[in-house]
Parts: C-alpha cells; sequence; structure tokens
C-alpha cells in the first residue's frame, strides 16, 4: 500500500467558482492499485503556495506519491512546473514523456503540455494535466509503473526487477 495526495491548481477552484473534475477521475484510476489518497487540497496558481504544499505533502506528511492536475499548461498563470521544479531533488522525466508521446497520438496539443515529473527526498512528484479526459489518457500510460517507482524509492525493490 502507497500513500497518495492529489493536488488540485486551480485559481477558479479554489476559490469555489469551478467544480473539481480531475481529482474524482485520478481518484477513480488508483482504485485498481493499493494506493490510499491520504491527501487533497485545491490551490490557487500561485508558485509559493503550489510549492509549500508540495514540500508540505513530501516532508511532513511524507506521502509516497503527490499528483498534481492543473496549470501546466503554456498559460500565463500556469505555474505548476516552475513551482514543482523549486522543491524536487531529481527529475524523473520519463513518466512525463510517456504521457506526451502517448497523448500526441490522440491530440497535437499534447506538445503544450511543460508537465514534470520528480522526486523529493521519498517522495514521486508528477504533474498531471488539468482536464479530466486528459488526467485519465496520460494515468492510463503510468499507472502500471507506479507500484514499482514506489517500492523502489521505498528501497524495497530494485529498479531491475521484472
Amino acid at each position: 500500500m502507497f500513500t497518495v495526495g492529489i493536488l488540485t491548481i486551480s485559481d477558479k477552484g479554489s476559490r469555489g467558482e469551478r467544480q473539481d473534475e480531475s481529482s474524482p477521475v485520478i481518484r477513480g484510476c488508483l482504485a485498481g492499485l493499493e494506493a490510499g489518497v491520504r491527501e487533497y487540497d485545491i490551490v490557487p496558481d500561485e508558485r509559493e503556495i503550489v510549492s509549500g504544499k508540495l514540500k508540505e505533502w513530501a516532508d511532513e506528511a511524507r506521502l509516497d506519491l503527490v499528483l498534481t492536475t492543473g496549470g501546466s499548461g503554456l498559460g500565463p498563470r500556469d505555474v505548476t512546473p516552475e513551482a514543482t521544479l523549486e522543491v524536487i531533488d531529481r527529475l524523473a522525466p520519463g513518466f512525463t514523456e510517456a504521457m506526451r508521446v502517448e497523448s500526441l497520438k490522440i491530440t497535437p496539443l499534447a506538445m503544450l503540455s511543460r508537465a514534470i515529473a520528480g522526486i523529493r527526498k521519498n517522495t514521486l512528484i508528477i504533474n498531471l494535466p488539468g482536464s479530466p479526459r486528459a488526467v485519465k489518457e496520460c494515468l492510463e500510460v503510468i499507472l502500471p509503473t507506479l507500484p514499482h517507482a514506489i517500492e523502489v524509492l521505498q528501497g524495497k525493490s530494485t529498479e531491475c526487477a521484472r
């Protein structure tokens, strides 16, 4: 069993002006894994707030996985990648590379994603898109690797195990 945090980044969502439709999709996709969502929050597109929440969940809550949704595009308020880069110790680019490759098979708009993935201490942080449909498509790509990735981070497995 591994622990998960879902962080929705949305100005309108944080003000209660828009319903968060992506986090229920994330929860649904995780249902088939031995994963428990322990933290959830909606925050505005503010770099300091996003990076603060990521640090809190990695350092204090010690979550195994944090999935962000929203704020990873080209918009002027999209700061999720920068906030994530600010807090991670090491990049884990394979996750976002795989998501973009598979998403490009569906829509050319996938190349507008600036999502990143990385590790802070023993927490894997992955940026997902904001759209529920894109969240589902991206998670379907990376879900099979998440249990093993978490085991490696926890020191329970090696990267070579198959």
